[in-house]
């Protein structure tokens, strides 16, 4: 299988410019995302109770992906990641929505349909931004893991946080 060429953000000054774009509920979505490396269905599944803001944690214990919640890709994924104050601060700007369990719902509540995500408001916003070339919401998490090499972590310890193997790190 041919995998897309990984397109990485340029620096933080670019994801707060689109999520500017985004707006008050997508927005923080997204700098949460490049800032705590989780692949999408991660993130779109995490519900309040997966968050230790005190311990600066957010565990990973499932994935919402082709319309279903589902365990994690690996047994590996199943983990607690520590969070960088940027993805704090992004948690604090989301507005309050009573009623669910879920840290970003859809609009209607409920799970987030990617699909849609990317189509309706995502591709749109890059474009309103004039991001080019146009990003995925899955370069999120290549952006994390290009910030985190150039700030000096190990690829060991990158592949801990992001629950990836290190074969798999050295391969991207």
């Amino acid at each position: 299988r041919q995998h897309p060429e990984k397109r990485p953000f340029e620096s933080w000054a670019e994801i707060e410019a689109l999520a500017e774009r985004l707006g008050p509920v997508y927005g923080p979505m997204i700098v949460f995302a490049a800032a705590a490396g989780l692949r999408p269905g991660e993130w779109i599944a995490l519900e309040h109770r997966d968050l230790d803001r005190e311990a600066r944690v957010v565990y990973v214990r499932r994935a919402f992906a082709h319309g279903r919640l589902q365990r994690t890709k690996t047994r590996r994924s199943t983990r607690a990641v520590a969070l960088q104050m940027i993805a704090l601060e992004a948690l604090g700007r989301l507005p309050s929505r009573p009623g669910t369990s879920l840290l970003f719902p859809a609009p209607r509540g409920g799970y987030l349909d990617l699909h849609n995500f990317r189509r309706r408001t995502w591709k749109p916003a890059q474009l309103a931004s004039g991001i080019e070339p146009l990003r995925r919401p899955y370069d999120l998490r290549h952006t994390f893991a290009t910030f985190a090499l150039r700030a000096g972590i190990s690829t060991f310890d990158l592949s801990r946080f992001m629950g990836a193997s290190l074969a798999m790190i050295d391969r991207h």
